[in-house]
């Protein structure tokens, strides 16, 4: 199995799709790139999955440190992303680059993900100075929940389309290796992939885009709080680990658990000098 990198991510446009998954500990980043993926995103979707917030908007720099610290002990070959949250990278250039900094020197990450367009372009070329890859990340951006009213598609009237498409073309230029798209209708999602040379990754864009990232919670079925429409599940794991848990508990009052194969034994005889 071949490493991914920075480097693949131009390599892979128009070649071959590029996959993409988020983990948040060691166990799951382990099987996930066992597997073959090749992009591991520690999201700041852990405040919702993980951590049972109601938005990403109070994951802390100190959570995706955590987080990332954990998923690059399993990973060998994917390519680990981890998304700068709200705050980090807002204030200042040099507090993004601190900030930046910090997920790789501290977190073990090959590159960070920033949410925005025109408005942080300073931001990215001065995480890029300190040789730190970024992917953009447009459309539904999470962390402006806010100002967007909720969690909308994106880019449906043309003022919209025209900003996303600008927004992409623009940072872009100031040097994203790759470009997430959330949220945008497909032929938006199509016409910015035509018009970039970087890759574009979608989740709810199009499957005209590069590659395409999903949370693996939700994909897995282990995250049943709601479903987003671009959601497809590839398994159904909420039901196993139900039953699984449920089996534990019977077997416990049954007596059935532990066996004498989960056991271990000592000499009678010390048991006799015990009493």
């Amino acid at each position: 199995m071949s490493k991914f990198t920075i480097n693949s991510f131009q390599e892979y446009k128009s070649k071959r799709k590029i996959s993409m998954l988020t983990a948040y500990d060691y166990s799951m980043a382990k099987i996930i790139d066992e597997a073959g993926i090749d992009v591991i995103l520690v999201g700041d979707s852990l405040g919702m999955v993980v951590l049972g917030y109601e938005s990403t908007l109070k994951v802390t720099m100190e959570d995706m440190i955590h987080h990332t610290k954990a998923v690059s002990r399993g990973v060998k070959n994917a390519l680990i992303v981890s998304d700068m949250p709200f705050l980090s990278y807002h204030i200042s250039v040099e507090e993004a680059i601190r900030n930046a900094g910090r997920l790789v020197q501290e977190g073990g990450a090959h590159a960070v993900k920033l949410e925005g367009g025109e408005d942080i372009i300073p931001k990215i070329k001065g995480i890029q100075s300190a040789q730190i890859p970024v992917i953009g990340h447009l459309g539904l951006t999470p962390q402006s929940i806010n100002k967007l009213g909720g969690f909308k598609v994106q880019g449906k009237d043309d003022v919209d389309a025209k900003r996303i498409i600008k927004d992409a073309l623009l940072i872009e230029e100031a040097g994203v290796s790759a470009i997430v798209l959330e949220a945008i209708p497909d032929k938006l999602a199509e016409l910015i992939t035509q018009k970039l040379t970087i890759p574009t990754i979608g989740i709810g864009a199009s499957a005209a885009c590069d590659g395409q990232v999903l949370v693996s919670n939700d994909m897995l079925g282990m995250f049943s709080d709601f479903t987003p429409k671009f959601v497809k599940k590839f398994t159904n794991l909420k039901p196993l680990i139900d039953q699984g848990v449920k089996s534990f508990i019977s077997e416990i009052n049954s007596g059935d658990f532990p066996a004498k194969e989960h056991t271990f034994k000592i000499d009678n005889e010390i048991i006799k000098k015990l009493y």
